[in-house]
């Protein structure tokens, strides 16, 4: 592999790089010895061969910034301070269609996002018939998520739910998807059996 530079030019480097900065040291390279070495080349040069100019960068130790014991502005009469709502902050109570087509009430102003909205028909559910226990879920009957009468909800197990989504037992007809539970129940009940 060809070299870049002479030994010559490789002495002339190393005597000439201290406090010197890459544009100077480029300079002097290429007017002393008639070359066109780009800056990248020389850079890449001084880091294979440790070679170091000692500038350091633009502050020195003991620098004095210019903006010492200058007051900051007006930034902190503008910043957000805990405790104050925000303009478009929803009060408590505050009922939301989402794009998931549930309707969301907001329950609490304080703690995680996810913790601050519940959706309405769990509320309703919860209200008369206490927590829906682990690995349960609130099945609407006639498939409509905005129909919140306690008539139209059924409790159901995550396996029975995922049943009948994989089934497409979900019908508009509350009748039909109640029969088509009883169909997944005794399926499920089977497999439990034949496992």
């Amino acid at each position: 592999m060809a070299r870049l530079f002479s030994d010559e030019q490789a002495k002339f480097i190393e005597e000439n790089v201290n406090g010197r900065s890459d544009a100077e040291l480029l300079d002097l390279i290429n007017e002393r010895f008639h070359l066109e070495i780009t800056k990248t080349q020389l850079k890449n040069y001084k880091n294979n061969h440790k070679l170091n100019s000692g500038l350091g960068g633009p502050f020195k130790k003991g620098h004095i910034p210019a903006n010492k014991g200058k007051r900051v502005g007006i930034v902190p009469k503008t910043t957000f301070k805990i405790g104050h709502a925000s303009y478009n902050c929803d009060p408590i109570g505050t009922e939301k269609l989402r794009s998931d087509g549930y309707i969301w009430v907001k329950v609490s102003n304080s703690g995680k996002m996810w913790n601050r909205w519940k959706r309405k028909h769990r509320i309703i559910w919860e209200s008369k018939n206490g927590p829906i226990p682990e690995g349960y879920k609130l099945l609407f009957v006639d498939g409509n998520s905005l129909n919140l009468s306690l008539k139209n909800m059924a409790l159901v197990t995550s396996a029975e739910m995922a049943r009948l989504n994989q089934g497409g037992y979900i019908y508009p007809d509350a009748e039909m998807t109640k029969t088509m539970l009883n169909v997944v129940k005794i399926r499920n009940k089977i497999w439990q059996i034949n496992k």
